[in-house]
């Protein structure tokens, strides 16, 4: 068993995420015991001034009461300052000048009490004793301050039993927290765990295991569900990418086969010139299929790594159609076949005219590949309402099966058997590939409609160029150089 280093526990997410709970519980528990404290010693403090403010009226009511008898004053309050003698209350009477003329027996010591002009009405604390003082009008002139105190003591010791208190309890937090945050962050890092564990076990050459998605719809599901689409993305790319190879090499091995039959012709006996001109014809022909199907894969490879070099420029859809119109229309004649082009008017697009006229020859060939004698096929270009440039190659062939339709532009599918070309230079099966490539780089689409036994029809739609909005359609057909077959 393989145990963790102490770098890789620290550096986990679960110790992080441990870490950061108990700090934040801890900060959270700390804070609030702290507000609680401070809140019970204003409320407990609020409590002593109200008893002070009342102990100070009562006194002063009762020093009104009995004036002038000063005996009877001093007597009625030391008993009332008796009464209270738990809160450490004392009174003191002062004359103008400040001079005590009568205090209660239980005057704190003499340190503690300020002089008149220091005290305020409103209760004020000094040192450990809380104090309040009022100025006697209309009173006898030997009587002009009452000076009323009372000890904070007892607010202390609550604030100091609610503090202790609090103390026991966050350090509980402090031991439980770390233990709790552990909990939670295993339970939260328990199904990155699985995460790592299924992607750990992930090949190349076995990726059918999925991540489990527990339906909780949280963060880690999400996760988990874009971990699978993208397994699901890899899967299917790594299933391309072998099927492609293994099409490929089977394509690549008739030329080569033929290529070397002819060669092993050619060297077991003696022969006259004009049958080995004939044997290095056909394997001059062999090269040029063995040619066109390596840049043909190139073409793709380029493509499927984002690299397809594409030349932009701005020139005419339909003048590119009737290039190619041109190109094929003796093919078609000669197929019994009748090649129609409809164009709606100048359609001006931006991007590589040769490219785009490679997807019109590859078009035109597969219509006139799989049309019977005395079809039609129609190329038509126009604009849609959409202000798109759009291109229609259609026939009146064999049509495509429903089961083939949606492979059509797979490499290297054939599909239904039964529709046999006319001749074994039919092409590799990656006409469509390249077409839908090249216009995917041109930010356009491609859609195949077929219906069995009546015809087929390729629609490629691509953006229109910002300045077919002006009067630029009179612009030149740029150099589109003739571009083979695929």
């Amino acid at each position: 068993m393989r145990f963790a280093s102490p770098r890789e526990v620290f550096g986990s997410l679960h110790f992080r995420l441990t870490v950061w709970n108990t700090v934040t519980v801890f900060l959270v528990v700390a804070f609030t015991l702290i507000g609680v404290r401070e809140a019970l010693r204003l409320a407990l403090l609020k409590e002593t001034d109200q008893l002070l403010e009342d102990d100070a009226l009562e006194m002063r009511l009762t020093v009104q009461e009995f004036l002038p008898n000063l005996e009877q004053i001093e007597h009625e309050l030391e008993r009332k300052v008796s009464t209270h003698a738990h809160r450490g209350l004392y009174v003191q009477l002062l004359d103008r000048r400040g001079a005590v003329q009568w205090e209660s027996g239980s005057l704190p010591p003499v340190s503690s009490v300020p002089p008149p002009p220091i005290v305020a009405r409103r209760p004020t604390t000094i040192e450990k004793y809380r104090v309040v003082q009022e100025q006697l009008k209309d009173t006898d002139p030997r009587l002009y301050w009452l000076r009323v105190g009372s000890s904070l003591a007892p607010v202390q010791d609550d604030v100091a039993k609610l503090t202790n208190t609090m103390l026991i309890a966050g350090a509980v937090v402090l031991l439980v927290s770390p233990l709790g945050g552990y909990w939670l962050a295993g339970r939260a890092t328990r199904p990155l765990a699985r995460i790592i564990d299924t992607t750990a076990r992930l090949h190349p050459s076995n990726l059918e295991e999925r991540l489990q998605i527990r339906g909780t719809r949280d963060e880690l599901d999400r996760l988990s569900q874009t971990v699978n689409a993208l397994l699901d993305r890899i899967a299917a790319y790594i299933t391309q990418n072998r099927q492609f190879t293994a099409n490929a090499a089977h394509e690549l091995r008739s030329p080569l086969a033929a290529i070397q039959n002819s060669l092993e012709v050619g060297l077991n006996a003696d022969r006259s010139a004009e049958e080995y001109h004939e044997l290095l014809g056909e394997t001059l022909e062999e090269c040029g299929v063995l040619r066109d199907l390596v840049n043909q894969m190139l073409l793709l490879a380029e493509s499927d790594a984002g690299r397809l070099e594409i030349s932009p420029d701005a020139f005419r859809l339909e003048q590119v159609a009737q290039k190619s119109h041109e190109m094929f229309v003796g093919v078609a004649e000669a197929a019994d076949l009748k090649l129609r082009l409809e164009c709606q008017g100048p359609v001006l697009i931006y991007g590589d005219a040769n490219r785009l006229r490679q997807v019109v020859n590859n078009l035109i060939d597969n219509a006139i590949k799989f049309s019977r004698a005395g079809g039609t096929i129609t190329v038509s270009v126009r604009r849609d309402l959409a202000r798109h440039a759009v291109l229609e190659v259609a026939d009146t062939g064999m049509g495509i099966t429903s089961e083939d339709l949606p492979h059509v532009c797979e490499r290297f599918y054939r599909g239904d058997k039964s529709r046999q070309r006319k001749d074994r230079s039919g092409g590799t099966g990656l006409g469509l590939s390249i077409c839908s490539s090249i216009v995917a780089a041109h930010n356009g689409t491609i859609k195949v409609e077929s219906t069995l036994g009546q015809g087929t029809t390729v629609t490629v739609t691509l953006p229109l160029a910002e300045a077919a909005r002006r009067d630029e359609i009179g612009l030149p057909l740029k150099n589109i150089e003739s571009s083979p077959v695929a």
